[in-house]
């Protein structure tokens, strides 16, 4: 035995977690106001993403949006902007700290530091039945970040693919924007896996993919909190059964639309205000 190991190593770790961050004093979602509001939509607006390519779209507050599958099993990666600030944007990281490692009806994407509040609401998620597999997989995960083209020249000797998801939305971004790809790549950031089915392996802890379990019809829905711009890439790994970055996988078009609810359905609904800590950070 190694002269590291402690002699209570076991009792050590069978300490029991804490969770970081309870969620029970998180201001509630008004579920019940917005699946009365659903029964109201009238779709005012679609985008179709092309397969390996990535579309932008604006949402309004107080609308829905949803992301569907068309046409075969596709996965997506989703960034999401303020549409007045793009320097607040989508924080996966803060959201899975608070929400989990993966995404469903009735939980929130949050946004970047200092402003910290909602910015979309799960309000339908068809793939709620797949919960989490036996292997610990499950759909719709914030912990990866997305495919790059600088993780696949690392990994493949110097190569250099252009249709990777980081690739697909700084394209994205930069036409919405009129910026060139540098600027725009600034604005690009870590994503919700829409559709892809994710976890960790048991034995060494390592990011994996399985097939999606999503079929045409297949949609998730969100409320905008706030005013959004956003954009999506249809993966260029397809369902993610076998490989991602590549021209190999079968891909398929996915499709953003967009709703308003009738007027007066939301009554009472008002958009979160920026976080309530005023930045003195001690000084």
């Amino acid at each position: 035995m190694s002269p590291f190991v402690p002699p209570d190593a076991e009792a050590r770790r069978a300490v029991r977690p804490v969770i970081c961050y309870p969620v029970e004093t998180l201001p509630p979602a008004p579920m019940q106001l917005y699946g009365a509001a659903r029964e109201t939509l009238e779709r005012i607006g679609e985008v179709v993403v092309p397969p390996r390519d990535a579309r932008c779209f604006t949402v309004p507050a107080g609308h829905f949006f949803r992301i569907r599958s068309i046409e075969g099993p596709q996965v997506g990666d989703l960034n999401l902007w303020n549409a007045n600030d793009l320097s607040e944007r989508f924080y996966s990281g803060k959201t899975r700290a608070l929400h989990g490692s993966h995404l469903t009806t009735g939980d929130r994407m949050w946004s970047s530091f200092p402003h910290l509040r909602p910015m979309a609401t799960i309000t339908h998620d068809t793939l709620g039945w797949y919960g989490r597999d036996a292997y610990g997989g499950a759909v719709h995960d914030v912990i990866g970040t997305r495919c790059d083209p600088y993780t696949h020249a690392l990994l493949s000797g110097g190569g250099q693919y252009h249709h990777c998801c980081h690739s697909n939305l700084t394209r994205a971004l930069a036409g919405e924007t009129h910026r060139t790809a540098v600027e725009a790549e600034r604005d690009v950031h870590d994503v919700l896996n829409v559709f892809m089915c994710t976890g960790f392996t048991q034995d060494t802890g390592q990011y994996f993919m399985k097939a999606s379990p999503v079929r045409p019809g297949d949609f998730i829905e969100f409320f905008a909190e706030i005013d959004l711009l956003g954009a999506l890439s249809a993966c260029p790994g397809g369902d993610c059964s076998s490989e991602h970055s590549s021209d190999v996988a079968r891909c398929f078009p996915l499709l953003v639309e967009i709703f308003k609810p009738a007027k007066g359905a939301l009554d009472g609904w008002t958009s979160p205000e920026r976080n309530a800590y005023r930045g003195g950070h001690g000084m």
